[in-house]
């Protein structure tokens, strides 16, 4: 027979505390709880009986068992049952403006403070709201790269501060703006260090021969509502140059978020930091390439003149520590990067909350409108470029996202959570639908009001102080919820032991309904001593007759079982029946460390199932990037994801090259919409198979539309169907569909016959003309060579060998001596 399904553990471990008649189902009497403290750590459902004549005097474990049980056995009300609950300390109501007279006041989070009282296994769930507040004072700093590279973008911004003061000014009345700069480590290799370049690092560069020596970071402006100061400061700057491609920037973030009181930065104000730079960031451990191997120490580290003191003495800083620093002071981080590094960029945003990227071309040319569609996002964006004033010139679809999703988005974070505390988070957002196990909501608009349920669940008691504390925060908001937590580890009638109690003969203490004896004595009521003969009792030792007394794992003493300790465990039970160590193991763990050994039987924490608790009921690791649980094509066990659908594989089932696309799933719902003109309302078949679909009926689609995906089909008469889809935060898709499809005329066979003819005929007479062309082209040339020919192979007369006479003469001139005399002759 094989093993049950997980799923089936699960049910049949909730039915155990359901069924306390059927033997070996009630976990509360099978727990064996010696006290009261144990039975209330078995199971929430789990009650401890203290009235003094409840139970059988041989058996303690049914003190602890269901109310009913206990109600139904005589107990009556004398039980300790606690149950979790919630108590609202502080609940301010959530205000509607932000900027006013009295602006500390400002409520964007409610409640303020709460207290829970958690037994173990048992939760408790409380509310809060979010809400994004109309006219909510503004505080930004501006951070830019001052490197050689970035030289035209410093040009660019001269005037920032005037017409962004402006622009800011239609959306809150109380806006400050601060500037500082960066470059990097003056240390080699990172810069030059040269006894040369110590004044001026641009000697021997032909484009830009002047520069400021390099620098960590410098705060040059705290933040300030006049915007004069701004620009008059930003006028001053001068670029400086470092060696290595990677600029130094995050060490002045990090200084941005921490140096408060130098910044600037109010507690009742909305904290952007702006990035600006053109290139990749030191990390940690980059520093070790200078010999730095300090870790930053996250604290601050500005002068008197305001200028970085320890870039040359730690390392930079590490992701982490950025986070948790920007966090700690609720700052957004806007990285403002070229296209050439976005993709680097947006990864630190998926590792530091409360972080968005931006492209930023060559010149930096439109930072204003970027600043107002993330700030306001119901704000339509102007793309009057030139109005557009500096920073981060951006695409269309760039420029929509931006501060948009800073301030459409609520996401909460936890701070300080006890270890021993689990949270499940619910949400709902604007739509009005529950998104269980999420805890943001993105697409709000300023005003809109976020709910967050929270379910908090202990899963033991803390071995240290019986109370604890965590915060809930919004990631970059000021307002929290302080969250007070105390532990419902202890029974209420362990509160007045009576030691030497008669009730236990006078030699126990008698407390909860039991009898804890003094050392030598034995039984319910301490009647009996160690050592006496009980030969004649010794059945009442066994579980079953034929059995061994106390299960072979102890010793018969006045009626009960003494157990024998064990270097494994604990052996417990009114027969040594049950253990704390032998249940099933994983790699070697009991209950793969999420689980508690109850008698053979691993008794699994929240958010695990199974024999040996080694699957996790979690499905967040199974959530696609679409938000479907294992792309809708397979199902989560265990964490992991099982694909059910043919074809599909990948840690969340979103490959699968053999299944239907979006566009053939949609196609259905918008056949039926064919078929039946009126909406899908009108028509029980059209409105199930367009359920998840808002529907719009056009004449026209925009096929251009960066944000949705164009699908189109061939109908039965050959005409040509178009649609477009775009994915809704609801999970629902908004379908936009042509009202009748697209029809061609069909086509004339006489017109396209001499159509055929007519082209053959005139690529017949153009190659013909060709033809004769390159002939006659040929023909020319042949003749002109010819010619030439010719006029070469002309002679004159003279020298014509046809003329010459047939007899040639030859004279020679020579002289000889005989006989003393001298001859000259001629030969002919």
């Amino acid at each position: 027979m094989p093993p049950a399904p997980a799923p089936l553990c699960a049910c049949l471990l909730g039915l155990c505390a359901l069924l306390p008649g059927a033997p070996g189902l009630n976990i509360c009497t099978s727990g064996s709880a010696t006290s009261c403290e144990e039975c209330l750590l078995i199971h929430p459902k789990c009650a401890w009986c203290f009235k003094e004549d409840f139970g059988s005097l041989r058996s303690v474990t049914s003190r602890c068992d269901l109310k009913a049980n206990l109600v139904k056995n005589g107990c009556g009300d004398e039980f300790e049952s606690p149950a979790s609950s919630t108590q609202v300390l502080r609940s301010l109501p959530l205000s509607s403006k932000g900027s006013s007279p009295a602006s500390s006041d400002v409520i964007q989070m409610t409640p303020q403070k709460i207290a829970l009282n958690l037994r173990p296994g048992d939760k408790t769930t409380f509310q809060l709201q979010v809400r994004q507040v109309e006219d909510y004072p503004v505080d930004l700093y501006y951070l830019m790269d001052l490197s050689l590279s970035m030289k035209d973008d410093l040009d660019s911004i001269r005037n920032l501060g005037t017409k962004l003061a402006e622009e800011m000014g239609k959306l809150t009345s109380n806006f400050r703006l601060g500037f500082g700069s960066f470059v990097d480590k003056n240390i080699s290799p990172f810069s030059y260090t040269a006894p040369r370049y110590q004044t001026n690092p641009c000697i021997g560069y032909k484009l830009f021969p002047n520069c400021v020596p390099s620098f960590g970071f410098r705060h040059l402006l705290p933040l300030t509502d006049r915007v004069d100061s701004f620009n008059e400061e930003v006028r001053k700057q001068r670029v400086s140059r470092n060696r290595d491609a990677p600029e130094g920037g995050f060490d002045a973030v990090l200084q941005a978020a921490v140096c408060k009181e130098k910044i600037g930065w109010r507690k009742d104000a909305l904290h952007l930091l702006v990035f600006t730079t053109d290139d990749v960031p030191h990390i940690a451990l980059d520093g070790k390439l200078g010999g730095l191997v300090q870790p930053h120490d996250g604290q601050c580290h500005l002068n008197e003149a305001n200028e970085y003191t320890v870039s040359n003495q730690m390392d930079y800083p590490s992701l982490a520590l950025l986070g948790e620093k920007l966090a700690e002071n609720n700052i957004n981080l806007i990285f403002a990067v070229t296209k050439s590094h976005y993709m680097l960029y947006k990864n630190f945003t998926a590792l530091i909350p409360g972080t968005t990227v931006e492209i930023l071309h060559g010149d930096s040319k439109n930072i204003i409108q970027l600043i107002i569609n993330a700030y306001n996002p119901e704000s339509e964006p102007s793309w009057d470029w030139p109005v557009c004033f500096p920073l981060c010139h951006l695409t269309v679809s760039a420029a929509c996202g931006g501060f948009h999703s800073i301030r459409s988005k609520v996401e909460l974070s936890v701070w300080d959570q006890p270890e021993d505390l689990n949270l499940f988070f619910t949400a709902t957002c604007q739509d009005g639908v529950s998104y269980p196990g999420q805890r943001k909501c993105e697409g709000l608009k300023i005003g809109d009001t976020a709910t967050f349920e929270v379910a908090a669940e202990a899963r033991g008691c803390p071995g240290g102080p019986a109370a604890a504390a965590f915060t809930l925060r919004p990631v970059g908001f000021r307002d929290s919820l302080q969250v007070a937590v105390a532990y419902h580890c202890w029974c209420g009638c362990s509160a007045g032991p009576e030691p030497d109690s008669a009730r236990c003969g006078g030699k126990g203490t008698y407390v909860c309904g039991l009898c804890e004896c003094q050392p030598g004595h034995l039984g319910s009521r301490c009647e009996c001593q160690e050592g006496e003969s009980q030969s004649g009792r010794q059945h009442l030792c066994r579980e079953a007759e034929g059995r061994p007394l106390c299960s072979g794992r102890g010793e018969c003493s006045c009626n009960q079982c003494s157990c024998f300790e064990s270097e494994f465990g604990k052996i417990y039970g009114p027969f040594c029946q049950c253990d704390n160590f032998s249940c099933a193991r994983n790699r070697g763990v009991l209950c793969s460390g999420h689980g508690e050994c109850h008698c053979g039987e691993c008794k699994c924490h929240a958010g695990y199932i199974g024999d040996n608790c080694n699957c996790s009921t979690d499905i967040s690791t199974c959530l696609a990037k679409d938000g479907q649980v294992c792309s809708d094509r397979g199902r989560c066990v265990c964490g992991q994801c099982q694909c059910t659908e043919p074809g599909a594989f990948g840690e969340t089932c979103e490959k699968c090259p053999t299944c239907p696309d979006a566009c053939s799933t949609k196609r259905d719902c918008v056949e039926c919409l064919l078929l039946h003109s009126g909406g899908p309302a009108e028509n029980q078949t059209c409105h199930s198979l367009c359920k998840d679909e808002v529907v719009t009926r056009v004449d026209t689609i925009v096929k251009d539309d960066q944000e949705a995906v164009l699908c189109f089909y061939k109908t039965a008469k050959d005409c040509v169907m178009m649609f477009t889809y775009t994915e809704l935060p609801s999970g629902k898709s908004n379908l936009t569909v042509l009202k009748e499809p697209e029809c061609g005329t069909a086509p004339d066979a006489t017109t396209i016959l001499l159509a055929v003819v007519g082209s053959i005929l005139l690529i017949g007479i153009a190659l013909l003309a060709i033809w004769k062309l390159l002939v006659t082209i040929h023909d020319r040339r042949e003749f002109a060579k010819f010619q030439s020919e010719r006029s070469r192979a002309r002679y004159e007369m003279a020298s014509n060998p046809l003329y010459r006479k047939p007899i040639s003469t030859h004279s020679v001139d020579f002289t000889f001596n005989k006989f003393n005399k001298s001859y000259n002759g001629t030969v002919d």
